[in-house]
């Protein structure tokens, strides 16, 4: 989660939400790394959670991510939780809740939906202060 946080305050630079996330394997080596890019890139896909899906498939060279875990600051949205299922990744870990947009247990929980063929593992509230607070502060520093 620190790797995480730590792509997540790399987001700020341009002016993105700071949400971070890493893919790891079982010993916790760092696959791929990811933040929010969709103001740097205007990509409304920009999520941190795809930026680091797609570039450890890159680096595995299969779309199948089975054997990782997608760690992220903030509860993963629809899109992003839907993208982990396909990508087959074993667990989801997160830090903060997402009570307006979370699809992995608060608003939707699209990772446990039994009609999908994959249901990754979630851990949730690792370092949750901390995620949350990049965020609060950021929408804060906007108002």
């Amino acid at each position: 989660m620190l790797a995480a946080l730590a792509e997540a305050r790399a987001a700020l630079v341009t002016d993105d939400v700071p949400i971070g996330a890493v893919v790891v394997d079982d010993t916790g080596a760092v696959h791929a790394t990811g933040r929010n890019v969709r103001e740097a890139e205007a990509d409304p896909t920009g999520h941190a959670e795809l930026v680091a899906l797609r570039s450890a498939a890159r680096d595995r060279g299969d779309w199948r991510l089975d054997g990782l875990t997608l760690v992220v600051t903030l509860e993963p949205c629809t899109m992003c939780a839907g993208a982990a299922v396909l990508a087959r990744v074993d667990r989801i870990v997160f830090g903060a809740w997402d009570p307006k947009a979370g699809a992995v247990g608060s608003l939707w929980d699209v990772v446990r939906d039994r009609r999908l063929n994959h249901r990754p593992e979630v851990v949730a509230g690792v370092l949750a202060d901390e995620a949350g607070g990049l965020v609060q502060s950021f929408f804060a520093r906007q108002r």
